[in-house]
């Protein structure tokens, strides 16, 4: 019988050069394409459409910095070009060249948590589980 597997908030996370900075609880992504009309001379309505450049803008909810023993704590605000990596029982996304472009942030005592970081993404990259 096959092992059922339900993602958890240790399956998605922030990561820069392999290494984890935190872990999200819950993510929602949107995929946006530009897109041109292709107009031949003498047609009112246009023959094709060509496609552009593709923006993928992630908001993470309840992102929690790791404890990382001897590493510096890590500063959200300075945070550029980093990962989110997202695994799921059949498969495993990655989004790269990451930039935040907002963050709303709180914390209790010893915590570092922010509530939302909307971020974008350079790059989705997409394996299947084997």
């Amino acid at each position: 019988m096959p092992e059922i597997v339900f993602p958890t908030g240790q399956d998605i996370f922030l990561e820069v050069n392999g290494r984890k900075l935190a872990v999200v609880e819950s993510y929602r992504s949107r995929s946006d394409r530009e897109l041109y009309p292709v107009e031949a001379l003498g047609e009112s309505e246009p023959t094709a459409v060509q496609f552009g450049r593709t923006r993928y803008t992630l908001e993470l909810s309840r992102v929690f910095a790791c404890d990382s023993l001897g590493d510096p704590p890590v500063n959200f605000h300075d945070l550029s070009d980093f990962n989110l990596v997202v695994v799921k029982p059949d498969r495993r996304i990655v989004y790269t060249h990451c930039q935040w472009s907002s963050i709303m942030e709180s914390a209790g005592i010893n915590d570092t948590l922010m509530e939302q970081v909307t971020l974008t993404a350079g790059k989705r990259m997409e394996w299947l589980n084997v």
